[in-house]
């Protein structure tokens, strides 16, 4: 194996407290950011020249935002084409 790299075990990791920092920014537009850590490993042959554990972490961060007047756009949904109310499958059965 290379001098280069480090083998990790794999580790679980759980949220002590919350993972959500908030912000209010000038405008009153609320700013949460979530935090997680997605992976997290353990190196198995190496240690820090202290002595401690060398660890590798794989983060993921998430915005959220909400305005003052709490209102948004979205898309408008598309709008109903030709009836189909004369579809072959959608009549009774008849013999």
């Amino acid at each position: 194996m290379s001098q280069d790299q480090i083998k990790y075990k794999q580790i679980s990791a759980k949220v002590v407290g919350s993972n959500v920092v908030v912000f209010r920014l000038e405008d009153e537009t609320m700013v949460k950011v979530y935090v997680d850590i997605a992976r997290v490993g353990v190196a198995v042959d190496r240690k820090n020249p202290d002595g401690t554990p060398i660890y590798n972490f794989s983060t993921a961060l998430r915005f959220g935002t909400q305005t003052k007047d709490k209102t948004f756009y979205a898309p408008a949904p598309p709008m109903p084409t030709k009836s189909t109310d004369d579809k072959k499958g959608d009549q009774a059965y008849m013999t």
